[in-house]
Formats: C-alpha cells, sequence, structure tokens
C-alpha cells in the first residue's frame, strides 16, 4: 500500500478489503467511571465523502466558504487523471470534466458531481487535488441533503484519535495520530510535515485521498497519501523519514498522510486558490 498501489492498482487487498466492505471500523470505548467528562465524539460516517475511478475523496469547505461558493473535492495529487505530476510540478486552473460518486452517511451514492476545472494540484511538499465543481454547497445540500466536511485551519496534535474515511472501499479505518514527519521521501517526491499513524489504519490501494477526521470535531485535518509497504528505503511505495538532520528511518507496514490546515490559508473568495495570500505556504508554479 502507497503511492502506486494506492492510485493504480486499487484491487491490491481486493479479497482482504471486499470481506470487510462497509464495516465501519469505528468503536469510540467508553470512559472508565468517575472520569472527568471528555468532549463527545463527532459520529463519523461516510456522508460527504466521494468514490472516484482510481481513488477516494471528499466534498470540502474552508472555513471562509460560502454556501453560494462554487464546491470543492479534495483527493491526491496522485490520483490526477492525467497522471502524477513530476517533483516540482504544480497545476492550476486547468479544465476538468472528472465525475466523482457523492455518498451519504451508510455510504450509498446519491448523486454524480462533476467538475469544471483542477483548481490546484501537486505532489511536490504535499500530495493534493482541489476539483472546483459546477454546484454550489448549497445546491448540493438541496438536491441532496449533503454537506460538506469542513477542513480544520489548525495543526493537528499528536495522540489525537481519526478516522480515515475511503469513500472507494466504504471503510473506516480508526486510529490515532503517532507523531509528524520533518521530511517524508518517496521515490523523486518530498513531502513536509506528514502526518504519521499509530499501526491500527493498515490502509490499502484504492484508499488514497480519504479525509482524515479528528473523530472529535469532526473535522479534516489530513488526507490520506501513502506507507511503507516493504521495508525498502525511499523508493515507490516504500517512503522513508528523514528528520531535520538528514538521519533516515524506515518504518515497514506504517502509513501516512499530509496535513492539510495549509490548504485553508490558500483559497480566498468564492473559494479561489490564491498561492498569494498571507500565510500561503503551497508551492507556486
Amino acid at each position: 500500500m502507497a503511492l502506486q498501489p494506492l492510485a493504480r492498482r486499487p484491487l491490491l487487498g481486493a479479497l482482504s478489503a471486499l470481506m470487510l466492505a462497509g464495516a465501519a471500523l469505528v468503536g469510540t470505548g467508553a470512559a472508565p467511571a468517575g472520569a472527568a467528562p471528555a468532549a463527545k465524539p463527532k459520529a463519523v460516517d461516510f456522508a460527504g465523502t466521494v468514490a472516484l475511478s482510481n481513488c477516494s475523496g471528499s466534498l470540502v469547505r474552508m472555513p471562509g466558504s460560502a454556501d453560494t461558493d462554487p464546491a470543492l473535492v479534495m483527493t491526491n495529487g496522485h490520483c490526477l487523471e492525467t497522471g502524477m505530476p513530476a517533483a516540482g510540478e504544480v497545476i492550476v486552473d486547468r479544465a476538468s470534466s472528472r465525475t466523482f460518486s457523492l455518498l451519504n452517511s451508510t455510504a450509498g451514492k446519491v448523486a454524480t458531481l462533476r467538475a469544471t476545472k483542477v483548481s490546484y494540484a501537486t505532489m511536490t511538499d504535499t500530495d493534493v487535488t482541489l476539483y472546483e465543481l459546477n454546484t454550489t454547497y448549497a445546491q448540493i445540500k438541496q438536491r441532496y441533503n449533503i454537506n460538506a466536511l469542513s477542513l480544520s485551519p489548525d495543526h493537528p496534535t499528536a495522540g489525537t484519535a481519526i478516522k480515515v474515511v475511503s469513500g472507494y472501499w466504504k471503510r473506516i479505518y480508526s486510529c490515532n495520530v503517532d507523531g509528524f514527519v520533518y521530511r517524508l521521501r518517496e521515490g523523486d517526491w518530498t513531502w513536509k510535515d506528514s502526518l504519521r499513524y499509530t499501526s491500527s489504519c493498515d490502509v490499502i490501494g484504492g484508499t488514497s485521498g480519504s479525509p482524515v477526521v479528528d473523530a472529535t470535531t469532526g473535522k479534516v485535518v489530513a488526507i490520506n497519501n501513502t506507507g511503507n509497504e516493504s521495508g525498502e528505503r525511499c523508493t515507490m511505495n516504500n517512503p522513508c523519514e528523514v528528520d531535520e538532520n538528514g538521519q533516515v528511518t524506515v518504518r515497514q507496514g506504517i502509513n501516512y498522510a499530509e496535513q492539510t490546515y495549509g490548504i485553508t490559508k490558500c483559497v480566498g473568495a468564492g473559494n479561489k486558490i490564491d498561492l498569494e495570500l498571507p500565510g500561503c505556504t503551497l508551492p507556486k508554479p
């Protein structure tokens, strides 16, 4: 499970995935008697997620998005229909007519959404594609009673309980944020400040682009993108961790996501990508 299998070989592990498809791994557990009341977890389900032909994704909105804005769909850069962007490549405002299956809370398909363009896509520093749709959030809500998932504007914290929600496999993985990686390197690509899962998020091919949802707030904090399959060092499907001193660590079987709070700093009025906004650090073309 890593870059290429997630995007190009979604049937990898199909037998085990099909046996579990639809079975959401969502247990939250009960607080011990006498414990201080904790924040009530949000009910994380499939509403607002999408299935692509080769990946997973989600209908998303920014903190400043208006109901009348054209809606956005988020998936990985490596899920782009024209192929994986090269290292250093950034795509903005390119026409697209890609379609997405919009899911409801029980993973049933309620609509086919259509893009008008790729607003932004890259595999440099992060691994994301944002599509602008030909419908607004208000129209989607009115027609299908589905709300978009909200991107958190804040950096997540280690230990946070998270859910990785795959629209492709209609499966939810539960684990915690294990920590953060200064640089995650895979083949020609390098990602910054990647989020590392604890081992129970054993995601498989086809889960690329899944939103990573904070189980307490219900907000998206990252986008699922890769994992080390066979213990190789910094090769395709075998990302390695590189610290500030250049020390390399390989964690076979561990999976990763790219944080999304930085995206919220780069979207302006009308849901338009504006890479010149204060605080925006996404790579520019």
